[in-house]
């Protein structure tokens, strides 16, 4: 039996799994079958909290999309990881540091009972985030005629799509949109997400632009579909949005699940979340 506790991040849900004081050693499959919401759990990720590696440390925090495949960086499963430790007695620390395959996350409980993350300095060098590009730009374009043809006319006759990309530990393209009621994120999502043009795929976000201080936001992750919300992906397009000049420092992102308030002071700096983790409850799984 393993234990586990199910949680949100403004309804991006996950598993967490305590891998310090019980032994947890989880196939692709075992992993896919959890996360199945018929006939397992149902998360959109699973997170595993484990003994660091060294002293610069708390604890590793170790990442799984739905689909089983392991990833380096997760914003909304970084401030569940934060409540889990501390609801668990595992921390009781106000702040936090965490190693992942992306770097050290230092993330810090606020007073007003909200959690912010350091999620580290963005990457805009195509070769790190990455994507397959000469030099770095901030738009893109990318042909989807071939993708066009095998889906008909589900979509309008466009063709060429213009992105701004960017790592946060993770890839993410991020696609501007006049309404993001109606933005064609299961369609272009799903041909974009696995694209040639980035080789380890990416997480694929539809941003609207309110205003210099708050954006509309849905985001299509890879190994998992569109989720209520992305941390990674909220801080991403806030990044993509500042370079382009289209949003100030401070942005209130709006995700289908809520709000997370997102600060970047510029190039070489790192990037602040802010927003809630829930628990939902506890149980014990027999695979």
């Amino acid at each position: 039996m393993i234990n586990f506790t199910k949680m949100h991040g403004l309804g991006n849900d996950f598993v967490v799994i305590d891998a310090i004081n019980q032994a947890v050693n989880l196939s692709p499959e075992q992993i896919h079958f959890m996360s199945d919401r018929h006939f397992g759990i149902g998360f959109d990720q699973l997170l595993l909290v484990e003994k660091a590696n060294g002293t610069e440390a708390d604890f590793k925090y170790r990442i799984f999309n739905a689909d089983g495949g392991e990833v380096a960086q997760c914003g909304n499963g970084a401030r569940c990881f934060a409540r889990f430790v501390r609801d668990k007695h595992l921390s009781g620390k106000d702040e936090i540091r965490v190693s992942t395959d992306s770097g050290l996350l230092i993330l810090r409980f606020d007073d007003d009972g909200m959690i912010t993350v350091n999620m580290g300095i963005p990457k805009h060098k195509p070769d790190e985030i990455p994507l397959l590009a000469t030099e770095e730009s901030k738009f893109y374009s990318v042909d989807l005629a071939a993708e066009r043809r095998q889906i008909d006319n589900h979509a309008n006759h466009i063709t060429q799509r213009a992105f701004g990309a960017v790592s946060m530990g993770n890839p993410h393209a991020v696609l501007q949109v006049h309404d993001i009621k109606h933005a064609q994120v299961a369609i272009l999502g799903a041909q974009l997400v696995n694209h040639s043009i980035f080789p380890q795929s990416a997480n694929i976000g539809f941003m609207q632009v309110i205003d210099r201080h708050h954006i509309k936001l849905r985001v299509y992750e890879r190994g998992t579909g569109e989720t209520l919300a992305c941390g990674s992906g909220a801080c991403a397009a806030v990044v993509i949005g500042i370079e382009q000049h289209l949003l100030d420092n401070d942005v209130l992102v709006e995700l289908p699940g809520g709000n997370l308030k997102i600060n970047w002071a510029g190039r070489g700096e790192p990037v602040f979340m802010t927003g809630p983790a829930t628990s939902v409850y506890d149980g014990s799984i027999a695979l």
